[in-house]
């Protein structure tokens, strides 16, 4: 059985679009091997990098350290307590998905002030790297709509905005659009 003329071919093209769009999101771990620990020089892990919406930042820690999300000027006071976001699980991902300054301490006392804290600038435009690339890029600033959400599997930090297809679900769609075209 065929498929219309243009349907298939035209449904394989925007599949194949969703699918790359997605995939060019680079993924910063925080810290790079140090990881979110005290004592790490953050200002110069973020300089030289290019944080863009899309983009992911990844804190791996240990026990007795947290990732918040904070004001600017709770990040330049050092002020706990008022965090935007908190998660302490020891693997954070932070999506980054609007533009501007993120601000991000640990909130433990005392740590924030030995310098884990971390301020990242987001620009518009779409990120350059592949999907699960890991890069050790300069300082970024992640938005402030953030939520936290905590669920045993994962530890997932969303922004109000939109999210895009898992690369798992836009390569099904894209085989089967491909078996699509081959049969039209």
């Amino acid at each position: 059985m065929k498929m219309a003329g243009v349907g298939a071919p035209v449904l394989c093209v925007v599949l194949v679009i969703c699918m790359v769009v997605p995939s060019l999101a680079t993924v910063y771990t925080v810290g790079d091997s140090s990881g979110w620990t005290m004592g790490a020089d953050y200002s110069t892990w973020t300089s030289g990098k290019t944080f863009k919406v899309g983009d992911s930042l990844v804190f791996n820690y240990g026990s007795g350290h947290t990732v918040d999300e904070v004001s600017a000027s709770d990040y330049n006071t050092c002020t706990t307590g008022n965090a935007l976001t908190t998660d302490s699980s020891g693997a954070t991902t932070i999506a980054l998905k609007t533009a501007g300054t993120h601000y991000f301490i640990c909130g433990v006392i005392g740590h924030c002030g030995n310098g884990m804290k971390i301020a990242v600038t987001v620009t518009a435009g779409s990120p350059t790297a592949p999907s699960g690339s890991t890069s050790s890029g300069n300082p970024t600033t992640s938005g402030h709509n953030t939520t936290t959400t905590n669920t045993p599997s994962s530890n997932v930090t969303e922004s109000s905005s939109g999210g895009a297809f898992s690369p798992l679900v836009t390569l099904v769609i894209t085989f089967v659009a491909f078996f699509l075209l081959i049969l039209s």
